[in-house]
């Protein structure tokens, strides 16, 4: 019987998990913005006696703006100056790679 050769492996190449993480500084940023918007909100709804304009009115349309807008914004924004290539690293790191 023929021994039969071990083949020389190569070596495979490992590629780098690289961790993109969606959300920059102007997200964290808008967030902060929408949570100190719906504390507000709740402050506003505190203040005075229950049927007051700062608890019937004022209040509600600040805690739709903080839910509804800001957070929802902050969580859509998008900066547009990174490429980005399909996988959702920025272009300049797969180019680093090579």
């Amino acid at each position: 019987m023929a021994k039969q050769k071990k083949q020389a492996q190569k070596p495979k190449q490992v590629k780098k998990k690289t961790h993109f993480l969606p959300f920059d500084n102007t997200n964290y940023r808008l967030f902060g913005i929408g949570i100190a918007t719906i504390i507000i909100g709740y402050f506003f709804m505190n203040i005075g006696p229950v049927d007051s304009f700062w608890s019937l009115t004022l209040a509600p349309v600040v805690l739709v703006i903080g839910y509804l807008v800001i957070i929802p914004l902050a969580i859509l924004y998008n900066n547009k100056k990174k490429p980005q290539t399909e996988q959702g690293v920025p272009s300049e790191t797969v180019k680093n790679q090579e």
